[in-house]
């Protein structure tokens, strides 16, 4: 199965929210950094394409046919190319109320209080699915530093990298095949692009900063991570 769906938005511009739309409108299974800690070997895939080396994506994303959020949305290009025929979809919010959501929530699970790294290393020689998942958080540690650097505190320049990503993804794809999308938006302009009948239901927005916070502690503790569908 190939992916019809690649999403290139970072973490933070509304990428749950467009994988439950995905999902409810018929391009789904869709694939999200929780589907990672549920199957953390999928790791080595974006190591591989990290290192620029050739990667079997269809191994990765067997049974999905959309990915969205990181770590895919870094290798929008590679898979937009082993994908000629699927269509990229960019989620997008202002820039500073970006910084401000991501401070309080995936920049917050990169640098741990204390108390949080001292909970997961307790759980660590006594759980093999907390032993699993550490190879995730390693490696996502990595990637927000290549992507926005070590000092997440300074604000311009996390934005001004923020911006670059936007800016990576219009100059490389063609506007045929890329909707710029803001949640906010709703059901609209993302039906259009797919040419698909808008739901009767309200679009899905999701993953506020309490949601999110939950889920990094069900994460680090080895629990299993409900389905969510609207």
């Amino acid at each position: 199965m190939s992916l019809k769906i690649i999403g290139s938005g970072l973490g933070r511009t509304g990428t749950f929210s467009l994988k439950l739309a995905l999902e409810h409108i018929g391009f789904g299974k869709c694939f999200h950094m929780i589907e990672l800690f549920q199957n953390p070997e999928g790791v080595k895939y974006f190591r591989q394409a990290e290192r620029g080396e050739q990667v079997n994506w269809n191994e990765l994303f067997n049974g999905y046919v959309s990915a969205v959020d990181y770590p895919g949305a870094r290798y929008f290009e590679n898979l937009a190319e082993y994908y000629p025929d699927a269509k990229l979809i960019h989620t997008y919010r202002n820039p500073d109320e970006w910084y401000d959501s991501a401070v309080e929530t995936i920049f917050m699970a990169k640098n741990l209080s204390p108390g949080k790294i001292l909970k997961f290393g307790l759980r660590f020689p006594f759980s093999k699915e907390v032993r699993r998942r550490f190879r995730v958080f390693t490696y996502n540690r990595m990637l927000m530093d290549r992507e926005f650097g070590k000092d997440l505190t300074d604000k311009k320049k996390v934005i001004e990298r923020f911006k670059r990503h936007t800016d990576n993804v219009i100059k490389k794809i063609h506007p045929d095949r890329l909707l710029i999308f803001k949640a906010s938006e709703g059901w609209d302009p993302l039906c259009r692009f797919l040419n698909v009948p808008v739901p009767d239901v309200e679009f899905p927005l999701s993953n506020d900063r309490k949601e999110f916070l939950n889920r990094i502690e069900v994460i680090g503790s080895g629990g299993s991570l409900p389905e969510r569908k609207l």
